[in-house]
């Protein structure tokens, strides 16, 4: 019997989603491939946020509350920055900085992003595999009405203002998948691939843009279900919602599943939208993910959609 979970994720919604699959099935069988698209480097710093927050929450050390970085952090730094007139735009914190430390060291030394990722969930006991798509460099930006910014400027420094015009994925179609990437998508023991309902135009399309990894999810055996994001009309956080009517895109179910044609088999529907024309198979739930019982609701209504398109 097919028991391998292959997840795309990004973001926080990707990192509960991938939460409640660790607990609706062994974590062993999960391999979640990663957003790399945000990140950038800060003040000499290597930083991966959407890898780390993944680490973050599987390794049972993340912010519940603020939705990122680690509980119980302190801010010593930032504070020293500050008064040394550093930017301080975006924040890290002092437990934060050893990951950020760590990466950076060893990228320097040569080594890749996929082998230091793995060396951190081994170091925090994490048994699902963690994979960043590409070990090479993919960079989101954002052609806006104040120009052209890099994803974090965007998201962060300018708190997602600036009207967006259109997304590119700089070196994206040069960039390989890192090792086992497509192996985890055409696997022929996986029972389903799941897209987390993260952010599909800033945290799941660069996954998709790099080389192969479109045409392996179109190739794959296995069912590929997507969660919409859309729950009774609106994103749950983040800017999802804005970026589809600045886009020109109704925010609904449908025009999720318009935008992920060719690449699902199945969306997974939130029970509060209301009924549309999608022309795929689809399933309906109640999506929203507070509770660790509410993601592991959510990650077995994915694999039960995921199953019937099996039969």
């Amino acid at each position: 019997m097919k028991k391998l979970v292959t997840v795309l994720t990004g973001g926080v919604g990707g990192a509960k989603l991938v939460l409640g699959l660790c607990h609706a099935i062994p974590a062993l069988d999960i391999t979640a491939i990663v957003n790399v698209g945000d990140d950038f480097s800060h003040l000499g710093l290597a930083i991966s946020p959407d890898v780390d927050t993944l680490l973050y929450t599987l390794g049972g050390k993340a912010n519940v509350f603020q939705g990122w970085g680690r509980e119980s952090e302190t801010w010593g730094f930032m504070s020293a920055l500050r008064s040394l007139g550093g930017e301080d735009w975006f924040n890290l914190g002092d437990g934060d900085l050893a990951l950020h430390v760590l990466r950076t060291q060893r990228l320097r030394n040569g080594e890749l992003l996929s082998i230091i990722v793995k060396d951190f969930a081994a170091a925090w006991m994490i048994e699902t595999k963690i994979l960043p798509v590409s070990n090479d460099r993919v960079r989101t930006r954002l052609k806006t009405a104040d120009g052209l910014l890099d994803f974090q400027d965007y998201f962060v420094r300018r708190r997602c203002e600036p009207i967006v015009n259109s997304i590119q994925f700089d070196d994206a179609f040069h960039a390989r998948p890192a090792p086992g990437v497509l192996d985890a998508i055409v696997n022929e023991n996986c029972r389903a691939i799941l897209i987390a309902p993260s952010n599909p135009f800033l945290s799941v399309d660069p996954i998709l843009a790099v080389q192969g990894v479109r045409e392996a999810l179109a190739a794959a055996s296995a069912p590929v279900v997507a969660i919409s994001p859309i729950v009774a009309g609106n994103a749950v956080k983040g800017p999802t919602t804005k970026l589809m009517r600045e886009l020109g895109i109704e925010v609904n179910a449908a025009a999720i599943a318009t935008h992920y044609n060719g690449v699902i088999d199945g969306l997974l529907i939130d029970e509060r939208d209301p009924l549309a024309d999608i022309r795929i198979a689809s399933a309906r739930a109640d999506t929203l993910m507070h509770t660790l019982d509410d993601r592991i609701r959510v990650a077995r209504a994915a694999l039960a959609l995921a199953d019937s398109l099996q039969q």
